[in-house]
């Protein structure tokens, strides 16, 4: 990282005392890797200590030295986090020395202790690899990360390999601390350590699985265990995937980049799945205002043919009287605006009597009462909403429009079906359905005329009925009543 730092700032004096410290790190953690294999432990047991010990401490004085002149060569002139970097390389070969010179045999078990200066060297190598990868691109979206170990050197390596990469890095020391930045932090992805005093990874890992708000947080599980039996634990429990100690940058990037895509898949899917199903609720409302709820079901349960035959319903016609002259006298946009007007409020009494609309016909407004759900009081629906569509029409329905309908009510068995397959309706058809046309057509303004069948089908025989004898197109003269 210090060598990658430097190159970046353009410091080229001291550039190249910075490679050398670099491949002298290099050199001495390979010969501890060696040292610590079991050839290396044969090699070691042919050597004295002497030989030992200097071949370890030339690489150590090589980082030291060069490190030393750095820092005096600048004299305060770097950036500060390099110069924080250069020193703790400085402080840290010191502790090495004192280890080596406190050494009296190089047994295996004595190798055993030199394992804390490996895993320094591995450190020290992710470090010097870090700044050698391409940072995250202007086109790629910097993840929130959320870094939880309790050892100090592991949370500052991935932190700041990670925000080197181009991420907005977080860290904690422990889970309490974690769960606290949670609470007020909404993170992408976290890196959690398996092995800390306070809560275990694993038993982290279970908690953020179990609430809500955070499930959907990807959980990287770090680990120093050769254990496959926790590493299972930890997917079964959750977890995105894992990594083993030390962590090598690559592999780092790699699977926090791979689940930061997934994170947000899951999130776009989300929202597609939102639009899907306001869209549905769009369409089920314009379905539900062309076709009756029980035509809808039937069609969605896989009906492909919906006709049926009901004995009993109340046909309503009403229609605008002079309508037709009034047309080309009256501006498009007004007109259209009136009959908008008019026939919403309409659909609103339809609605508010248990009446289902079948269609309007230029002016004309048809509805039926008892289909395509069968009612023993069929008439007196279709009747109360008749004097609704009269009162809507004598209070100007908002418009101010002097206007008069005519109403015509009809009761007897017809046939409802859906018919066509683009731009399809729910019609009703019938004799009944034909002489309530002309019960309208012939009846006088502001007055609904019923015909005998729809008197008797109601409830109560209206006080007010006035018999009328009736000559109907294609039927003959018959007797009706008109009502108010």
């Amino acid at each position: 990282m210090i060598v990658a730092a430097l190159k970046r700032d353009g410091k080229a004096v001291i550039y190249d005392d910075a490679q050398t410290v670099l491949q002298a790190a290099l050199s001495l953690d390979a010969m501890i890797k060696k040292l610590l294999s079991s050839e290396g432990n044969a090699n070691a047991a042919q050597l004295d200590d002497t030989t030992l010990r200097h071949d370890l401490r030339t690489p150590i004085n090589a980082i030291l030295g060069y490190s030393e002149l750095i820092l005096e060569e600048t004299e305060g002139g770097l950036d500060p986090s390099i110069e924080a970097d250069i020193c703790m390389v400085v402080s840290e070969c010191g502790r090495v020395l004192e280890q080596l010179d406190g050494l009296v045999e190089y047994s295996r078990g004595d190798l055993e202790g030199l394992e804390g200066g490996k895993s320094d060297a591995d450190i020290a190598e992710a470090l010097a690899q870090s700044l050698s990868h391409t940072s995250v691109g202007p086109d790629s979206t910097a993840g929130r990360v959320l870094v939880i170990d309790d050892i100090e050197a592991n949370r500052e390596l991935m932190r700041r390999n990670l925000t080197n990469r181009g991420h907005i890095v977080t860290t904690a020391s422990s889970a309490r601390e974690a769960l606290d930045l949670l609470l007020t932090n909404n993170f992408e992805v976290a890196l959690v350590d398996i092995l800390m005093p306070d809560m275990n990874g694993i038993d982290l890992l279970e908690r953020l699985k179990g609430t809500p708000s955070w499930r959907d947080m990807a959980v990287v599980m770090v680990t120093g265990l050769k254990d496959i039996r926790a590493v299972v634990k930890c997917i079964t429990a959750g977890a995105e995937d894992y990594l083993q100690k030390p962590v090598d940058p690559i592999l780092l990037f790699a699977r926090v980049e791979s689940c930061l895509e997934r994170v947000r898949w899951r999130v776009r899917e989300r929202e597609f799945l939102t639009q899907i199903e306001f869209e549905k609720a769009r369409a089920d409302g314009l379905l539900l205002s062309m076709l009756p709820e029980m035509v809808i079901k039937r069609l969605a349960a896989g009906e492909k043919v919906i006709a049926d035959r009901f004995d009993n319903a109340t046909i309503i016609f009403a229609d605008i009287v002079d309508f037709t002259p009034m047309v080309a006298r009256t501006d498009p946009n007004a007109l259209v605006s009136l009959l908008h007007e008019l026939f919403s409020a309409f659909d609103k009494l339809a609605d508010q009597f248990g009446i289902e609309k079948i269609k309007t016909l230029g002016d004309a407004y048809m509805a039926v009462a008892g289909v395509p759900e069968p009612q023993s009081d069929h008439a007196d629906r279709a009747l109360e909403f008749a004097r609704g569509m009269i009162k809507v029409m004598s209070d100007g329905f908002g418009s101010g429009v002097p206007l008069k309908i005519r109403v015509g009510l009809n009761s007897g068995p017809v046939i409802g079906g859906l018919i066509g397959q683009k731009r399809f309706v729910y019609d009703v058809w019938g004799e009944t359905v034909n002489l309530a046309s002309r019960l309208e057509s012939s009846g006088d303004p502001s007055r609904i005329q019923v015909s005998h069948a729809t008197m008797n089908a109601l409830a109560c025989r209206p006080v007010s009925a006035v018999p009328k004898s009736s000559l109907i197109k294609g039927v003959g003269r018959i007797e009706t009543f008109l009502l108010d």
